[in-house]
């Protein structure tokens, strides 16, 4: 009987585990993408950079996560972002011949893996409406969450790994300072508490769940200072 859990924790033709060591990446932006990587261990992230040389996060991973599934889409393609281990990480490393080899003969394994791409097809259509619709401030709250490992099977893990400020903003699509603004109210309101590494509340939960502008983004979209209720008034005249 063919064993999921025991494939993907264990070593074998056309696999081997990994070590690396924070900021090593598993393969880089314009590699051949001919393996695929299961962590088994530790944090990463995805990161993209433009032709003008702006690099930005578009994504973050843990434990249980598959990275590199393009390697299976296209014969000699290559890997669109990179991937960059945040922590120490543990990870099989299956070439993309044996990746292939399994999902068509172990219904199992493919049921698995398919369960994953739907999974992360709709965390990116998650972070799409979140980008379009939700303020600065819900969406820093909704990756802090995501990275405590809320609404995922099993306790959270309040204690976050280490992630600058400036790393938070390329993921959010707004600047450090209002992140540092952001990160100072969340810890005031007992939300957050951070020294070196960011320990997550349940309680900030709450900044998701309800949806209010924030102070300073209600003043600027209304920089005239008329409070929401004449603006509409004025729009309904």
């Amino acid at each position: 009987m063919f064993d999921a859990a025991a494939f993907l924790t264990s070593a074998g033709l056309g696999r081997r585990i990994i070590q690396l060591a924070p900021k090593q990446p598993f393969f880089s932006q314009g590699d051949l993408a001919d393996s695929i990587f299961y962590l088994q261990k530790g944090r990463a992230k995805i990161t993209v950079v433009s032709k003008a040389g702006k690099e930005a996060t578009i994504s973050l991973l843990s434990e249980g996560d598959f990275v590199g599934e393009e390697s299976i889409a296209a014969l000699s393609g290559l890997h669109l972002a990179t991937a960059v281990a945040v922590t120490g990480c543990t990870a099989l490393k299956i070439s993309r011949e044996e990746m292939i080899r399994v999902m068509h003969e172990e219904h199992d394994f493919s049921d698995l893996f398919l369960k994953f791409l739907l999974a992360r097809s709709m965390r990116i259509q998650a972070d799409l409406v979140d980008q379009l619709f939700n303020s600065s401030e819900k969406r820093l709250a909704r990756i802090l969450l995501l990275m405590a490992e809320f609404g995922r099977p099993g306790e959270p893990e309040p204690l976050i790994p280490k992630i600058s400020q400036e790393t938070l903003a390329e993921m959010i699509g707004t600047t450090r300072s209002r992140v540092s603004f952001f990160m100072n109210r969340f810890r005031k309101l007992g939300f957050i508490d951070y020294s070196t590494r960011i320990r997550v509340h349940k309680s900030l939960l709450n900044v998701v769940l309800h949806d209010r502008l924030p102070d300073e983004e209600a003043k600027e979209a209304n920089p005239n200072g008329f409070s929401r209720t004449r603006v509409k008034s004025v729009r309904s005249n």
